[in-house]
């Protein structure tokens, strides 16, 4: 028995995860729409402007204030790593009654461009942490938004980023 048939709620974060912890958006409204389905359910969601991120001082601030990290959080990606890592055991950042935790970055396509290196560096931790997550029966989710269509990036945790199953074909997102 799937955790998702054990408690009907995770069904929706066990869909997206089916196919890679992390999951693209190009429209708004559709991941404002997958969003509110994952709140509906019980997900916590941390959204965050990835966008607005220039450097890596930057991301690691508003990741580090999003998840509620400790105050003595490194700044960089193996700290991410273990601090990520005591969010999914839910020692911080993650409410107990929860369904599953949901990190939302928007304009992503912004931040890898500019930061192609630490925008690939950041998924691939969180997909790393995801697949560990999963193994203690927790759900960390992944969902990043690309003003361009055609956005891409290579596998991370040694899976692809896949498009969402309402944008998979171009033709739906536009482009």
């Amino acid at each position: 028995m799937s955790a998702a048939d054990r408690d009907p709620r995770r069904a929706v974060g066990a869909e997206l995860l089916s196919t890679s912890p992390v999951t693209l958006f190009h429209r708004v409204p559709v991941l404002q729409q997958a969003l509110r389905r994952l709140r509906e359910s019980g997900y916590h969601v941390v959204e965050l402007d990835a966008g607005a991120w220039r450097s890596g001082r930057e991301m690691h601030a508003d990741l580090a204030r999003g998840l509620d990290f400790p105050a003595y959080y490194g700044n960089n990606l193996d700290a991410f790593n273990d601090c990520l890592g005591d969010v999914t055991g839910r020692a911080y950042g993650f409410p107990e009654d929860a369904t599953g935790l949901v990190l939302a970055l928007t304009g992503f396509d912004g931040f890898a461009t500019g930061l192609p290196g630490l925008a690939h560096g950041l998924l691939d931790v969180i997909a790393v942490r995801s697949r560990g997550a999963l193994l203690s029966g927790e759900q960390l989710i992944c969902l990043i938004q690309s003003a361009d269509p055609r956005f891409s990036t290579a596998p991370v945790g040694a899976t692809p980023v896949v498009w969402n199953p309402a944008e998979w074909h171009d033709g739906l997102r536009g482009g």
